[in-house]
């Protein structure tokens, strides 16, 4: 085994905290992980992990080594392909996060022919609900909607993506059309709450001089997923306030409608993130730019 090998390794035993993990995500034997990083520090001099029954965690040598083994791989296999015969063709694996909405009817549909033009690129793709630990789980990189809430992680702001309020068909004929604030007193919102028993923000809107308000409302129906919230609503459960790229298939084939479109909601940020790192792959770097041309058409240019 290389020693660009033994970082390699290393590498994904620190960012999964544990040695079964990194075998598992590297299709070794947990065996051969553990010799790879004792002959690693054997030949560094250092001890780069504590090792518990649990989990590993980094030793002071170990973050240091850590952010340049980073830096090193991906210079390394940039220095790789510079002769070969096809150097803008991208190879290795990525993986990248974002809502299951956002992958469903933006991503997955246009990532086939992205693929096509890059026959050696490998998508390992997280669509979910959950905000996953960018590094501890490996991942290049994650669409985020929202604040980015990480100081360890880089954010490359990609835009902002209007906000709109909509309900069901159904609960409209039953609620009626609201047309002003203060039609929203006989209404009912779905919730949204980050973590459950946190007070959930009300109904937002402009305020004439700038800035936007909170109106509280009342609403039988807390979420805790942005896939329930558009759900909830589907089901004529009550008013939400959604970022218009994750329902407007809804909106387009009559399953929701806008409300108070002359009164939204702030606009939310959307952003790239990538862990901390002088050097990025290539590889990712473009598949970040791609996904950057692929949001742009839904997402407001950020304010100058």
């Amino acid at each position: 085994m290389d020693q660009l090998e033994q970082y390699r390794i290393f590498l994904r035993v620190a960012e999964l905290g544990g040695f079964t993990r990194a075998a598992n995500a590297l299709g070794l034997p947990k065996s051969s992980v553990s010799t790879a990083v004792r002959r690693l520090e054997a030949s560094l001099g250092a001890q780069l992990l504590h090792r518990t029954t649990r989990r590993v965690q980094l030793t002071r040598e170990g973050a240091l080594f850590l952010e340049r083994c980073r830096d090193l791989l991906g210079e390394a296999e940039e220095l790789q392909a510079l002769f070969r015969e096809e150097p803008r063709l991208l190879r290795g694996r990525v993986r990248v996060g974002m809502s299951g909405s956002m992958a469903a009817r933006l991503v997955l549909p246009r990532l086939g022919a992205f693929l096509q033009a890059h026959p050696g690129l490998e998508i390992e793709l997280g669509a979910g609900e959950r905000r996953v630990d960018v590094v501890r789980e490996g991942y290049d990189c994650v669409v985020r909607t929202g604040g980015v809430g990480d100081d360890s992680l880089v954010a490359r702001p990609l835009g902002l993506a209007p906000v709109v309020s909509c309900a069901s068909v159904d609960y409209l004929r039953r609620h009626g059309v609201p047309r002003s604030l203060a039609d929203l007193a006989g209404h009912r919102l779905v919730h949204f709450a980050g973590r459950f028993g946190q007070r959930p923000a009300g109904w937002e809107y402009p305020l004439p001089g700038g800035g936007y308000a909170s109106l509280e409302m009342a609403g039988a129906v807390t979420v805790d997923g942005g896939q329930a919230y558009v759900g909830a609503a589907l089901a004529g459960l009550g008013l939400i306030q959604v970022p218009r790229l994750g329902v407007q298939a809804a909106l387009e084939d009559g399953r929701l409608v806008e409300v108070l479109a002359d009164l939204p909601a702030e606009p939310m940020p959307v952003a790239l993130l990538y862990p901390q790192q002088r050097h990025l792959p290539r590889r990712v770097r473009e598949v970040m730019d791609w996904l950057a041309q692929v949001l742009a058409p839904y997402l407001l240019p950020l304010p100058r």
